[in-house]
């Protein structure tokens, strides 16, 4: 016998009966491997339909709370948890590199400040611009709701990007954009498609540090080359080139992750003539440009991507959850990229395709991101204050997008001071975490967006002086 306290008018009576099971469960009133009624004589003993039976049923064993045996019945699930191999250390008291960076990041605690990330707080998007386009698909009786969709991805967001593109001078037909699920799957198979294990990959030194961990997992020899305030270091690159003969260079050139420096139009300029003399392909990741009021330099735009892949996602502006990206090039390598996304992804997220692109026709979408930009200078300008105030130089005044690079006092160690902070509940960005050659050691990368928090400086300022006088 099961019977349960159900109150009609009080919410679906499917809800009530998974949530009262679910509590005997839990307090154990219901143990472990208890059998309970059969469908039927559930619903007969709750005075609810069969169908209504089936689906709490249905419910309870989704959850891993029951568990069913063909021709036998249901019983009531083991509730030993699983091993967490997570848990079997002290995550801040690993080795600081970009995994460590990741973990942190990414820790699912509300409680956590996260000056180090590299998104907007879930309040800054526009949530409501999602909802209103997922009841759109939903309500669309041409939304493409459970196929694969084309290899190339979504025709009328490729079409919309053409447009996007055109706004920043690169010319590209939608038969030269291909959809993926993300820039960090775009690079991935660019990487794939470029360089073999062991051929040489320049990256911005310091640059983008999740880029460094795919390159590492593809068996590439990893060449830094320094970044300056307009740009790659020029004669450092060409010495490099000469040296290294690589098969890929790798950068942002707007809005720099983590400096803010902006590439220069002279910069631009020579680090082409440099490209096309040792025959470099480059890989130009552009996913900040919607944080740009006036675009800067893009060597896509110069080089009308002859030997440049311009590549961007929408996971920054508009949603992380909604994973979609795209990768722009000249026709003949695009037709490479295609078939090896077809051999490794198949397709990419047609949902997501569809959603970004209504989405990007909402007529409030430009007023968003101008909004979001209007904002981000506003709290800048505070957290630029509060970060001198604890003591640390900005290396640069960013024109613009949602990182500062700042250097702490002489001889105090970055990753040291992020582990102390990763303590008391404050994810910071240490600048060897960014840097191949592990010579960005006094520097952290703030989010200004997720800097705003007072406690972040006061932990801060308290770990550094820690430092400088240890017990």
């Amino acid at each position: 016998m099961l019977r349960l306290e159900l109150t009609r008018g009080e919410g679906r009576l499917a809800d009530q009966a998974v949530s009262r099971i679910t509590e005997m469960i839990q307090s154990g009133s219901l143990p472990t491997g208890h059998k309970l009624p059969s469908v039927r004589g559930f619903a007969e003993q709750n005075d609810i339909s069969k169908s209504t039976a089936v689906t709490v049923y249905d419910r309870l064993v989704a959850s891993g709370l029951v568990s069913s045996r063909s021709k036998v019945g249901f019983f009531v699930a083991s509730r030993t948890a699983p091993l967490e191999l997570a848990d079997a250390s002290e995550p801040c008291e690993r080795e600081v590199d970009p995994l460590w960076m990741m973990r942190q990041a990414l820790k699912d605690d509300p409680s956590m400040l996260k000056p180090g990330c590299g998104w907007l707080p879930d309040d800054w998007l526009d949530g409501d611009s999602i909802r209103r386009s997922l009841r759109k698909i939903s309500r669309s009786a041409d939304a493409q709701l459970v196929g694969y969709g084309q290899p190339l991805g979504f025709a009328p967001l490729r079409h919309q990007l053409q447009i996007v593109l055109a706004s920043r001078e690169i010319a590209a037909v939608p038969s030269q954009i291909m959809l993926t699920d993300s820039v960090s799957q775009a690079i991935d198979l660019i990487v794939r498609f470029l360089v073999k294990p062991g051929e040489t990959v320049f990256v911005d030194d310091p640059g983008y540090f999740n880029l460094l961990n795919n390159l590492r997992v593809q068996r590439t020899n990893i060449v830094g080359i320094p970044y300056t305030r307009t740009g790659p270091d020029l004669e450092a690159f060409a010495a490099a080139a000469e040296r290294e003969r690589p098969a890929l260079y790798i950068t942002n050139s707007a809005l720099h992750n983590p400096s803010g420096a902006t590439l220069s139009p002279a910069t631009a300029h020579q680090l082409l003539k440099l490209a096309e003399q040792y025959d470099i392909p480059i890989l130009e990741d552009d996913i900040y440009a919607d944080f740009e009021e006036t675009p800067s330099a893009r060597l896509a735009t110069l080089d009308q991507l002859d030997r440049v892949i311009h590549v961007g996602s929408f996971s920054k502006i508009m949603s992380a959850a909604c994973r979609c990206g795209w990768i722009a090039c000249r026709q003949d390598w695009l037709e490479g990229l295609r078939d090896l996304k077809l051999a490794i992804a198949v397709t990419s997220n047609e949902l997501s395709a569809q959603l970004v692109h209504n989405v990007l026709q909402d007529g409030g979408y430009r007023r968003y991101v101008a909004g979001v930009r209007e904002r981000l200078g506003r709290t800048s300008i505070v957290v630029r204050r509060q970060i001198e105030q604890t003591g640390l130089k900005l290396w640069t005044e960013p024109a613009g997008g949602i990182f500062l690079w700042a250097k702490l006092p002489k001889g105090v160690d970055a990753t040291e001071i992020a582990r102390q902070t990763a303590r008391e509940g404050i994810a910071l960005a240490p600048g060897n975490v960014f840097s191949v050659s592990r010579s960005a050691s006094e520097y952290l990368r703030f989010n200004i967006a997720q800097s705003r928090n007072q406690k972040i400086y006061e932990n801060l300022a308290r770990a550094i002086d820690e430092y400088k006088t240890p017990a």
